[in-house]
C-alpha cells in the first residue's frame, strides 16, 4: 500500500491480488483532516474502484487508484465538498 499526502488529505492506493486470476483490482482509501494527530477522519472508506478493469500487475491497479483518488480530491476543492 502506498499512502501520499495531496494538501490536508491522505491517500492510500494498492493492487489487491484477485482471487483464481493472474488479475489485481485497484484499492483506495481517502483519510480527511483531523484536529486529533493521532486519529483520521476517513472520507472515503478503503474499496475497490475501476471496478470494471481487472489489472495485469500490481503496479498497474496501483497507479489507476492513485489517479481515481487524486481526481476525486481535485473534484472536492470546491467549498463544502468532501471526496465521494
Amino acid at each position: 500500500m502506498t499512502t501520499e499526502t495531496i494538501g490536508e488529505y491522505e491517500i492510500e492506493f494498492t493492487g489487491v491480488a484477485l482471487p483464481g486470476t493472474d488479475g489485481w483490482a485497484a484499492h483506495l482509501t481517502i483519510h480527511g483532516p483531523s484536529a486529533n494527530p493521532m486519529h483520521q477522519n476517513t472520507t472515503f472508506a478503503e474499496q475497490r474502484v475501476a471496478v470494471d478493469t481487472v489489472f495485469p500487475d500490481a503496479a498497474s491497479a496501483e497507479a489507476e487508484a492513485r489517479g481515481i483518488g487524486l481526481s476525486m480530491l481535485e473534484k472536492s476543492s470546491q467549498p463544502g465538498t468532501t471526496p465521494t
